[in-house]
């Protein structure tokens, strides 16, 4: 099993590259800690930034670094990055075109019990509506790392959700298809398509198996790209396909299930029916206990699949 969270890799990733471009600098809002960014900070302090507990600030001040030529890479828990800062992050990053990379930390119900006010669900549906904002959800280590490679590489601004734990690898090391903007096909299907963002991926992935030992078909996309959305991709799976179910860590509204709604009734008109977290507070309980109660584990999506194609 996986043990290495993929804000840890965002962090490895930043510090290698970080020892040889000295115009990458992390920033962390009293989060070093559990954004993992303490190996940064104690090997580049000079390229590391702490505003404590001030999410406005430190967005403001990440824009102003991007002005004067740096590349601000922001980890702050999603929850407080894609609310109390969202003026700034509308006005002074997106709005502004300043080369500032946005990461919530802990995202979704990673919080666990702390309840709603440390959960964030409407996050992707906030960052997604700003102009100029691109919006990812990596699904795990291997797909987190090919994505912090390839922003690097631009100059555009982003938000990036990851979870706060260890997830289950989707990919492995050697095979990780991987395009910047472009969905990912991981399992080709006649019946149905599942498609599915961040750590959904891997509960959608187990579920196109469990669903081919009961005779159905099932294609298999991981969506990690929200903003820009890939929709060449998304009419090329639908296609044929009897439903579309989609899986997302967010609230209904706004979301993955939003999106695809939008491009399938726009394209290919098919039943879409939404698997995701209710619009209202959730149950308390860790991650994994919060998926299965609502049916967003491997046997839910299955579940939910049999049950809709029996009616």
């Amino acid at each position: 099993m996986n043990k290495i969270a993929n804000k840890q890799v965002i962090c490895d990733v930043l510090l290698e590259k970080g020892k040889e471009d000295k115009d990458i600098i992390a920033l962390c809002s009293d989060s070093r800690g559990s954004a993992s960014f303490t190996p940064f900070a104690n090997e580049l302090p000079e390229q590391f930034v702490e505003t404590g507990i001030a999410e406005q600030n430190i967005v403001g001040i990440s824009a102003g670094l991007a002005r004067c030529g740096k590349k601000p890479y922001v980890a702050s828990p999603a929850c407080f990055l894609s609310t109390r800062s969202y003026e700034q992050a509308k006005v002074d990053v997106a709005y502004s075109h300043t080369n500032v990379k946005l990461i919530g930390i802990s995202g979704g119900v990673s919080y666990g019990a702390l309840g709603m006010s440390h959960h964030s669900l409407q996050d992707v549906a906030a960052m997604s509506a700003i102009p100029g904002m691109r919006v990812y959800l990596p699904s795990d280590r291997f797909q987190t790392k090919k994505l912090i490679e390839a922003l690097l590489e631009d100059e555009e601004p982003a938000y990036i959700r990851v979870g706060r734990n260890a997830v289950k690898d989707v990919y492995e090391e050697n095979n990780v298809p991987f395009e910047l903007n472009k969905a990912t096909i991981i399992q080709e299907g006649r019946d149905v398509a599942i498609i599915a963002c961040g750590e959904m991926v891997s509960a959608a992935k187990e579920a196109g198996k469990l669903l081919e030992k009961e005779g159905i078909s099932a294609a298999v996309v991981d969506a990690y790209n929200l903003k820009p959305f890939d929709e060449e991709t998304i009419v090329k799976v639908v296609e044929g396909k009897s439903a579309v179910f989609t899986v997302e860590e967010h609230v209904p509204s706004g979301g993955l299930g939003s999106m695809v709604a939008q491009v399938v009734s726009k394209n290919k008109p098919t039943k879409v029916i939404n698997l995701s977290l209710p619009d209202a507070p959730v149950i308390t309980g860790n991650s994994q206990e919060v998926f299965e109660y609502y049916g967003l584990d491997a046997k839910g999506i299955m579940k939910t699949i049999k049950a809709t194609l029996q009616d």
